[in-house]
């Protein structure tokens, strides 16, 4: 990643007001995204919520449920045009230092079977597969699996 990139790239806080942003690129990335209200419950219930802003743009958000020592990922999204440049990785580091701030000793996450591209992402980054939660995800044939990960932190 250039210096460049790293002057301007920043994490902070989500709002409510991030919504609607935060929104658009869930919808852009994924089949069965999340609605408005599953963003704005997880910050109303205290979610550990955060965005990824490049200068003025808002180009990826997490949130992460930590709670009796584990962190929970529960969604974590980086738009279509930033994606392939590291900083899918960088955020999902960003959440690790995070979750260790928060004291919790694992870090768990599910990824869809078909998502080879965020298994990956997880694995080399330390996360290990250890379940299989069947017909977890919504999908265009029906249910689809998910994998659970850890992370020891």
């Amino acid at each position: 990643m250039s210096a460049r990139l790293q002057e301007i790239a920043a994490f902070r806080p989500m709002c409510l007001e991030d919504v609607e942003a935060v929104l658009a690129i869930e919808c852009e990335i994924y089949p069965f995204p999340w609605s408005y209200g599953n963003f704005r419950d997880s910050l109303s219930a205290g979610y550990s919520c955060w965005v990824f802003e490049f200068g003025e743009f808002l180009i990826g958000y997490a949130v992460l449920m930590v709670a009796a020592g584990e962190a929970h990922l529960l969604n974590l999204g980086i738009a279509s045009g930033w994606q392939g440049k590291g900083l899918g990785r960088k955020f999902l580091r960003y959440m690790i230092r995070l979750a260790r701030d928060y004291h919790a000793e694992v870090m768990l996450l599910e990824v869809r079977t078909s998502n080879i591209a965020a298994r990956r992402l997880y694995a080399t980054d330390g996360f290990r597969e250890i379940a299989v939660r069947k017909n977890y995800y919504p999908a265009e044939d029906g249910r689809e699996d998910a994998i659970l990960m850890e992370l020891p932190l």
